[in-house]
């Protein structure tokens, strides 16, 4: 399929000159911040459909109140949020998001995923990941976290693997793209000499790029096999310090995340810059809604802030490369 233009600015119906953000607390209260502009949109790889460049994590609804979860994902789906997406790994984040979502499910691309790599486990993961999300679908189904090729790559592909059952599901209109996600070279480009994969998530982090040079090779490959590219860490600095005071504050994090409105712009736009469809911010509300804010105002990085970020990285600690053993 011919590739569509990639970045798409037309409207959302609904989405231009939206609602507010929450306040920048996790246990943030009822009072809106007007946020101008619209949330573009990008192709989805080689397919006719558009994803918002900012998608909503799973991460983000847990510890919440159901009331305030149905709050964040209606406001977000006004602003323009089409691209929701979780994982049975992250807690409880789809029996919350699920009765959140139910009202705009045929507005919005959902994603989950299984960390299962055989055909029975999948099997009954998916079907969980149905109920609880109470949907008769999913738009993007991904092998969460391929990390080692002999033991996440090459197991999906075997008579008893969770591929086979994927693709029966595919083809029952039960899933409509295939991904998997990924924070290992080795195991990203084995998936696709296997498989042309719809789509990978993984990091695309400004100082893991500038100062390791990590992540180019897995955008090339999934370029070259018209994938999408939905990007991880856009917003994170480097590996938490041990004294940090932030550790507390921020714990659904695993890395520091760029909570400094400057930095954290020029972390969102340095990202999607690269050739991404979508980012995705770390999974606490405030930095959600954040990037959302900034998103809004320009996805455009500008030739300084290309040479402050290139800077910044220098200072840090990067989160790749980490040791993945093929």
């Amino acid at each position: 399929m011919k590739r569509r233009d990639f970045i798409k600015t037309g409207v959302v119906a609904g989405a231009a000159m939206a609602g507010g953000t929450l306040q920048a607390q996790e246990n943030a209260d009822d009072s809106l911040i007007t946020a101008p502009g619209v949330l573009p949109k990008r192709a989805f790889g080689d397919t006719d459909v558009d994803l918002s460049v900012i998608g909503f994590g799973g991460i983000v609804v847990n510890g919440h109140e159901q009331a305030d979860i149905n709050r964040m994902v209606g406001e977000s789906v006004e602003r323009g949020v089409n691209y929701f997406d979780t994982a049975p790994a992250y807690g409880t984040s789809e029996a919350l998001m699920g009765p959140a979502i139910e009202p705009y499910r045929d507005q919005i691309f959902l994603a989950t995923k299984t960390q299962e790599r055989g055909y029975e486990a999948t099997k009954a993961l998916f079907e969980q990941s149905l109920e609880l999300l109470r949907t008769d679908h999913i738009d993007l189904y991904q092998f969460h976290a391929l990390t080692n090729v002999e033991n996440d790559v090459e197991p999906l592909f075997r008579e008893d693997g969770a591929m086979k059952y994927v693709l029966e599901q595919q083809e029952a209109g039960r899933i409509r793209f295939i991904g998997f996600s990924a924070h290992s070279i080795a195991a990203a480009k084995r998936a696709f000499e296997l498989y042309d994969f719809n789509s990978v998530l993984f990091p695309v982090n400004f100082a893991s790029h500038f100062k390791n040079g990590w992540g180019p090779e897995i955008m090339q490959v999934a370029q070259e096999k018209g994938a999408a590219r939905l990007a991880l860490k856009a917003m994170a600095m480097q590996k938490w310090q041990q004294d940090d005071p932030n550790r507390d504050s921020y714990n659904k994090a695993w890395y520091e995340p760029m909570t400094d409105r400057v930095q954290a712009a020029m972390g969102v736009r340095w990202t999607l810059s690269q050739s991404v469809t979508a980012a995705i911010p770390p999974g606490h509300s405030d930095l959600f809604f954040m990037a959302l804010d900034i998103a809004q105002e320009s996805i455009e990085l500008s030739e300084e802030e290309r040479i402050q970020i290139a800077a910044l990285a220098e200072e840090q600690d990067p989160l790749f490369p980490v040791a993945t053993p093929a």
